[in-house]
C-alpha cells in the first residue's frame, strides 16, 4: 500500500467515526426538534403547546349577586381567581390560574389551558427560552454541520459525492434557493 492511498483511507475512517458517534449523540435531539418543528409549522391549525378546553355556563340571577371571586368559586371551583377587568361593552374578563373566564350577558365561557404532554417540553426547548439551552443549541447546530459534511464523504465510488451524491446535494441546495426566488 502506498502512502497516498493510506492517507486517503485515514481521513475517510475518521469521517466515518465522527459521523457515527456524533450521529448517535444527536439522534434524540434531531427527533425532538423535528417533531417540534412540524408542530410549530402548523401553529395556525392547532396549539402545539397547550390543550385548550372551553365550557359554556349559563349564569342565573343568583350569580349576579356574587363577587367575581365567589362567582369563579361557584362555576369553576378548580380554578384560582387572580384578577378581572370590565370592558367598555360591559363584558368581563376574569383571569384565573391556567385560563380565563369571559362573561357576556348571562353566559360565562371558561377557558382552561393545560400543557400538551411532550409537545410543550419539546417546544419549550425549541424556542430556546433558557440562556444555557441557547448555548447547547449552538453546539448542537455545529454538530449538525459536522455530521452533514462528514456524511458527504462516507460513500465513495459511483454513489459518492463526486457522482450520484453530487446530484442530490445540488438538488438539496437548489430547493431553498428556488423557493426563495419564488417567494421573495
Amino acid at each position: 500500500m502506498n502512502l497516498e492511498k493510506y492517507k486517503k483511507r485515514k481521513w475517510r475512517v475518521w469521517f466515518r467515526v465522527i459521523h457515527r458517534d456524533l450521529g448517535f449523540l444527536i439522534f434524540s435531539l434531531i427527533v425532538m426538534y423535528s417533531i417540534s418543528g412540524i408542530s410549530l409549522n402548523h401553529i395556525e391549525d392547532w396549539n402545539p403547546s397547550y390543550i385548550i378546553s372551553k365550557d359554556r355556563i349559563v349564569l342565573s340571577e343568583q350569580h349576579s349577586k356574587l363577587s367575581m371571586e365567589e362567582l369563579v368559586d361557584e362555576i369553576a371551583p378548580h380554578l384560582d381567581y387572580k384578577k378581572h377587568f370590565i370592558r367598555d361593552d360591559g363584558s368581563v374578563r376574569v383571569f384565573v390560574k391556567g385560563g380565563t373566564v369571559d362573561i357576556v350577558n348571562n353566559t360565562a365561557v371558561v377557558e382552561v389551558l393545560s400543557k400538551r404532554p411532550f409537545f410543550y417540553e419539546f417546544n419549550f426547548l425549541h424556542y430556546n427560552r433558557e440562556k444555557l439551552w441557547v448555548w447547547f443549541s449552538d453546539v448542537f447546530a455545529v454538530i449538525l454541520i459536522i455530521v452533514s459534511i462528514t456524511g458527504l464523504f462516507l460513500v465513495k465510488g459511483k454513489y459518492g459525492i463526486t457522482k450520484y451524491g453530487l446530484y442530490w446535494t445540488v438538488l438539496g441546495l437548489l430547493i431553498p434557493v428556488v423557493f426563495l426566488m419564488l417567494v421573495i
